[in-house]
């Protein structure tokens, strides 16, 4: 699953990413190509665990992210950046706060050519899902009508996930790639002396209006965090203020985003945390962990993270009758901690 970051150019779209992947990937500048990397997810609730189990190393879940080509002026490329665009899972679009720039008109610049590229697919699509619908197939038909309303949508210039959308709505608006259907996140740029936010209002406004989230944040200043090492980076949040860099913030946003939830294994060599679909079984988020697991899965140990810090230990969950056996078609639910039985 990746998240995408997108914008107009000069938005501070890729001094975002380099401090997100910690400066880890050599960033390609002036090329049309994305940038991608892997980006750390804070999680208070895994450094907690690992104070009640005390492992060698500490792992966190990880999100990617995908620094896509800003949108060039005068509309050159534009074509190859909206078709990066719509490779993505969901959207992060990065607006500059600072003097010079109007957000709101940039965000609805943005919005534009989003709508204006998912507007000729579904004129393109049209024609044809008309055609197979007159075969009667059931389909067909089914296909047709979420075509017809998402053409009536984008004339309207309505970005196709400001509506509701069932299910096999929802497949058929995949198989097309319309990018105005992906989840949208806010990412409000402001200058290192905005830090409270308030050049950030109306990217929070519009945010607000679309039923979007939204993270204010100083890439500059991220970037410069991100290339400490902790004790350096310690002292500099606390100097300043800050309990943590906003980039917790985004990295959970962009978790959230792509209906990703979070459970934990927890034992002497590592505490780790992992990233899996909303809804997922227990083999399944035993097979994100290793293909094996999830062949061979008899059963998952579990027990909330929650018992962990109100009852202290492992044992004192198990004596409290609160670990669980879960089998095949136990749904994980987030915060789980999980001890995966397996045979191959």
């Amino acid at each position: 699953m990746e998240c995408g970051l997108v914008g107009l150019q000069g938005t501070g779209k890729t001094t975002l990413f380099t401090a997100l992947t910690a400066h880890s990937v050599p960033v390609q500048v002036g090329s049309m190509k994305p940038n991608i990397g892997m980006a750390d997810i804070p999680d208070q609730r895994l450094l907690r665990i690992a104070e009640f189990i005390p492992p060698e190393k500490i792992v966190p879940a990880k999100v990617q992210v995908v620094d896509i080509p800003g949108v060039p002026s005068g509309g050159g490329q534009l074509n190859q950046v909206l078709a990066n665009i719509r490779e993505v899972d969901a959207v992060a679009q990065v607006v500059m706060c600072c003097e010079g720039h109007d957000p709101a008109a940039d965000i609805a610049s943005m919005e534009a050519e989003m709508i204006v590229a998912d507007l000729v697919v579904a004129e393109g699509s049209l024609d044809k899902a008309t055609r197979s619908a007159r075969s009667g197939d059931k389909e067909a038909k089914e296909r047709l009508a979420v075509i017809e309303k998402v053409h009536a949508m984008l004339e309207e210039e309505r970005p196709i996930r400001s509506a509701s959308w069932d299910e096999g709505e929802q497949a058929v608006l995949k198989s097309y790639g319309m990018i105005t259907a992906k989840p949208m996140l806010y990412v409000a740029n402001v200058g290192e002396g905005d830090l409270d936010g308030d050049a950030a209002t109306p990217v929070r406004e519009h945010a607000a209006a679309s039923g979007a989230p939204c993270v204010h944040l100083c890439a500059t200043l991220e970037s410069e965090i991100s290339e400490l090492d902790e004790s350096d980076r310690n002292e500099m949040l606390e100097s300043m203020g800050i309990e943590e860099p906003a980039l917790g913030a985004f990295a959970r946003a962009c978790n959230e985003l792509l209906g990703l939830s979070t459970f934990y294994t927890a034992g002497e060599k590592e505490v780790r945390a992992w990233s899996i679909q909303q809804g997922a079984t227990a083999p399944e988020a035993a097979g994100s962990i290793h293909g094996d697991l999830q062949r061979g899965f008899i059963r998952a140990e579990c027990f909330h993270c929650d018992d962990l810090f109100e009852l202290g230990s492992e044992k004192a969950i198990k004596e409290a009758g609160r670990l669980r056996s879960e089998g095949k078609s136990y749904v994980m639910q987030d915060g789980d901690v999980a001890h995966i039985l397996f045979n191959v």
